[in-house]
């Protein structure tokens, strides 16, 4: 999936974004509005209606800035070849573990109400995950090839197992409250790739 360069926004529309993710990760996109937004920055509808024609124009605008950051996040993670595989992985992992217990990936929380999204955003949701994996088995390959990592099946399917029990696991940090949750799952897959840490 191919996003434009980011436009120049003006400070209030990034603030309307900011926002806008934070809602979405913490109510979902379909229990927030607009009036939610003017109340909490304390500016009128028509203020948002400006930057943001429509909610799908805002939803659009959150998610491809999400994934613009993530993508730049992980390309400068495989920019440097001197580290293990092990470290880039680490490094991928480091956000989900410092999200706020109320908050999941933005796109796992689109996900939980995906057939209630706008195509563009579907579009979009399903891209990511698809970036990620893909990621995921080019990390994984490259540990295999540098004997840093022995898997039990093909990297494609060890991706996707490590995306989906990492996005899993938010949720389950979500509910539970408990940050432990997703602390095991990191540690039995980096035991299940045979690495050492």
């Amino acid at each position: 999936m191919t996003i434009a360069a980011p436009r120049q926004r003006s400070e209030t529309a990034e603030q309307i974004l900011d926002l806008a993710e934070m809602l979405i990760r913490t109510r979902g996109y379909s229990a927030f509005s607009y009036q939610d937004i003017a109340c909490d920055l304390s500016i009128r509808k028509a203020s948002i209606h400006y930057h943001f024609p429509s909610k799908t124009d805002l939803g659009v605008a959150v998610v491809d800035r999400y994934v613009a950051r993530f993508a730049a996040a992980l390309a400068a993670i495989a920019e440097d070849p001197s580290q293990t595989s092990m470290a880039m992985l680490d490094v991928y992992v480091e956000p989900y573990i410092g999200k706020r217990a109320d908050q999941i990936c933005l796109c796992g929380a689109l996900a939980g109400e995906i057939l209630a999204l706008p195509p563009e955003l579907r579009s979009r949701v399903d891209g990511f995950f698809r970036a990620h994996q893909a990621w995921l088995t080019a990390i994984l390959e490259r540990g295999i090839a540098r004997a840093e990592f022995e898997l039990a099946a093909p990297a494609r399917k060890v991706a996707r197992l490590v995306f989906a029990a990492l996005q899993g696991a938010l949720l389950v940090k979500r509910t539970t409250g408990d940050a432990s949750q997703l602390r095991d799952v990191i540690a039995v897959i980096k035991l299940q790739l045979g690495a050492r840490f």
